[in-house]
């Protein structure tokens, strides 16, 4: 069939002629070629009613051929023309090829023709001519001229007997109503803004607001807001629908190489989450523990139809090929710093103020970068604070936070972030980076498990938008906000699914780093086994654990990626984590020890209250659990005092009911009480952590007049922490850390230790003697332990 033969047929699913209650009819044609225009008015002559011949076209600028110009003259003209005529948004869109029942883009169609949605002029009649059905036309909302001109006023534009800058609002508003409309067609996944740089940059309020700033920095406007218009530049998605499909393809391509055909998740969970994307924005606010981490929650949501999230990039993502890709598939980049650029911040609010305004879905990781540890890190406030104070302006009703957990049977990039603790210095992202990431993933990782949190409701938290106490209570809102992630961050971990790598890691670091027969490690196993389903915790589906062919293959995996190490040169096959394995592994046990942390705090809180100096034991258990979990409250994350209180006293009533009773009968029955635990877990989760405060105490300790330089400090723990090792003063390797040295940092700034002061040395040996005192404790745990294997103990 030829083209002219196909402009006087009717396509299929055309729409309706609009009602026009007796209005002239003027048709505002996105025509991106000769051969559209000639559709639509094909489109015009088959449709408008009998005798009806007050209708005009008039085009205006196309979006997705803007090169060629559609000056707003004849537009203008239409607008001065004193009637109000009826303005009917019409477009020509082009769809992908069916293929299985599904019109999606196929990687086969890059080196084709390119985007089949944007086809140049000859391959538009090439496509009308071959596979008409591929072409529709697309009618907007119409609106009357004074409705618009009503709403162009309320924006803040001009005074309604003027017409420069109302063609400009009219084109606008078109070509968003044929978005919404094309939106139908497409689907849901490929909701995605259009005008972004001209709907921001315009807004009355980014106008106004950056006059204001103009004054303060005694800048000229116009300076202003040319380095406005580049900041938003750098920082903005531009989503494009057929990089989103290309990206799909890729992702699924690149997962593939290390981790199976599919990811593990609950399609229920996401059909909530989207039902909730229809009323409010959401934000999905995962764990960061692999670079493919956003590349997989990308790839589950756009199987299952949502539209992609803008998602907050690192600008050292920025780099070819991978920023035009992923900054087209929905990436808006940010500068790791910005405080001192008030002109970046303010654009990157109103950024953010568009997309919540607008109901678009966000994403960025709440840690800020990838946990070198295997735990969540402390959240970064930032951008969160700016959905916050977006919502508290009244850019929507409501805003839900979706926490999510993504976690890896096991992680390329883990031998990386071991070199890194131990001192090494972080990779620089690159293409080079890129392919020795790909080169990673040639070999096999098990499976990636996808959780979704229960959502927080901004609404529910923060109470109605635009209070007007909010901004008057500047540290009220900080604290508010700092509440809010800590809250997302428990969340996260409350549905972190437990993997057979980590519990395989946990048992074997407890189990004093002795080459192990398969049997010993399924002995070791047993209580932990019993812990995780006597509390019903969450797994990435049945753990085969229990005997000797599952543990097999979860320790040859882990051997497959130099995790484990296998001695086969005696009577039985032996399985060893050796010193220079040791963070590795531990990577793989931190990812889970959040579920143990309880049960550690327990059982040290209860050895204090057993010790001869103790008066009141009960009282002295408490005091003691409030003082460990202010010694690790940089390293983990504590509910609220009292909900810490009831989740202890609920995780010893796992060993005794009456644990209370117990305490006060003295020091034997708590030591009964403590010997009932199983597994025993302080040694296995806690002791690297305290080992690496205990050095960093030590060192400040023993020089409490030294000038304070961070670097120089932490490359002096690396070299005692070695020292320690040696001499056998710290158990394993896995404590010479810089991200645990640098934590522990954290606890002795807030502590006061770090900065001069008349009574600094007393302070600093308070603070050492206190984790030393952790510590025993710790040893005596590991004691009992090894009382357990040798069966001196039950």
């Amino acid at each position: 069939m030829a083209p002219a033969a196909g402009l006087r047929r009717a396509l299929r699913n055309e729409p309706p002629w609009p009602g026009t209650a007796g209005r002239r009819t003027l048709v505002l044609a996105d025509a991106s070629s000769s051969l559209e225009l000639r559709i639509l008015r094909g489109w015009i002559a088959r449709n408008r009613p009998n005798g009806d011949h007050d209708v005009n076209l008039v085009e205006i600028p196309p979006v997705r051929r803007p090169r060629r110009r559609a000056g707003l003259e004849a537009l203008d003209a239409e607008l001065a023309a004193g009637d109000d005529p009826l303005l009917a948004p019409l477009r020509v869109a082009w769809l992908p090829r069916k293929r299985d029942g599904v019109r999606q883009v196929r990687l086969s169609d890059i080196p084709r023709f390119g985007d089949p949605r944007d086809p140049g002029a000859l391959r538009q009649r090439w496509v009308l001519s071959r596979d008409p059905d591929r072409c529709r036309v697309v009618a907007g909302e119409p609106a009357p001229l004074s409705q618009l001109r009503e709403r162009w006023r309320d924006a803040g534009y001009h005074d309604t007997e003027e017409t420069t800058g109302l063609s400009e609002f009219v084109a606008r508003q078109a070509v968003l109503a044929l978005e919404r409309a094309e939106r139908q067609l497409r689907g849901d996944r490929y909701k995605v803004p259009r005008l972004v740089h001209q709907d921001v940059l315009n807004r009355p309020g980014f106008r106004g607001g950056l006059a204001r700033l103009a004054r303060e920095l005694g800048r000229s406007d116009e300076d202003l807001r040319r380095t406005a218009a580049r900041n938003l530049k750098e920082i903005a998605a531009t989503h494009s629908p057929f990089v989103i499909d290309i990206a799909a393809h890729l992702i699924r391509l690149l997962y593939r190489r290390g981790y199976g055909d599919r990811l593990h998740y609950d399609r229920e969970s996401l059909r909530r989450v989207k039902a909730l994307g229809q009323r409010n924005p959401v934000v999905f606010l995962p764990s960061h523990k692999s670079n493919l981490d956003h590349l997989v929650l990308q790839y589950a949501l756009h199987e299952n139809g949502h539209a992609p999230n803008h998602t907050a990039g690192g600008i050292n993502m920025n780099f070819l090929p991978v920023g035009p890709i992923v900054r087209r598939s929905g990436v808006f980049f940010i500068r790791r710093t910005f405080k001192d650029d008030p002109v970046y911040k303010f654009t990157l609010s109103h950024y953010i103020d568009y997309l919540i305004e607008k109901r678009f879905s966000l994403e960025w990781y709440i840690e800020g970068g990838r946990s070198r540890s295997g735990k969540l890190l402390p959240p970064r406030f930032g951008l969160l604070g700016s959905v916050v104070d977006s919502y508290r302006r009244g850019k929507a009703d409501d805003v839900t936070l979706i926490p999510v957990s993504i976690a890896y049977d096991q992680i390329q990039d883990v031998p990386e972030y071991a070199a890194e603790q131990r001192g090494g210095a972080k990779q620089r992202e690159s293409f080079t980076w890129l392919v020795n990431v790909l080169r990673r993933l040639g070999r096999r990782y098990g499976g990636i498990h996808i959780r979704f949190g229960e959502p927080l409701s901004l609404a529910e938290t923060f109470g109605r938008a635009e209070s007007d106490n909010w901004e008057s209570h500047p540290e009220q809102e900080q604290w508010a906000v700092q509440k809010l992630a800590f809250e997302v961050c428990l969340r996260i971990n409350q549905v972190t699914p437990i993997t057979e790598s980590s519990l395989v890691t946990f048992a074997m670091l407890g189990s004093g780093f002795r080459a192990l027969s398969i049997g010993e490690v399924v002995e070791a196993l047993r209580n932990v086994l019993g812990f995780v389903r006597l509390r019903k915790l969450p797994t990435c589906g049945e753990l085969d654990l229990d005997d000797a062919p599952g543990v097999s293959r979860a320790l040859e995996a882990l051997v497959g990626n130099g995790v484990v190490t296998k001695f086969t040169e005696g009577l039985e096959p032996l399985y060893v984590i050796g010193p220079e394995q040791q963070l590795a592994a531990a990577y793989y046990r931190n990812t889970v020890i959040h579920f143990f942390l309880n049960a550690c705090v327990a059982e040290l809180a209860l050895l204090r209250a057993a010790e001869e100096t103790a008066n009141d034991r009960l009282e002295t258990f408490w005091g003691e659990a409030l003082a460990l979990r202010d010694l690790l409250k940089f390293e983990f994350f504590f509910p609220e005092k009292e909900a810490f209180r009831a989740e202890l006293a609920a995780e010893i009533r796992f060993s005794e009911p009456d644990w209370e009773a117990r305490v006060r009968e003295g020091p034997d029955a708590i030591l009964r009480l403590v010997h009932s635990f199983r597994p025993f877990s302080s040694h296995r989760a806690l002791r690297p952590f305290i080992d690496a405060y205990q050095i960093v105490g030590d060192l400040l300790e023993r020089e409490p007049h030294r000038a304070f330089v961070e670097s120089e400090f932490v490359d002096q723990c690396l070299r005692l922490g070695r020292q320690y090792h040696l001499q056998r003063r710290i158990h394993s390797a896995q404590s010479i850390s810089q991200v645990l040295f640098r934590t522990a940092l954290r606890l002795a700034r807030n502590r006061g230790v770090l900065t001069d002061a008349p009574d600094l040395e007393e302070r600093r040996s308070a603070l050492a003697a206190e984790i030393r005192s952790v510590a025993r404790r710790v040893e005596a745990i590991d004691a009992l332990a090894a009382s357990r294997r040798a069966g001196v103990i039950q």
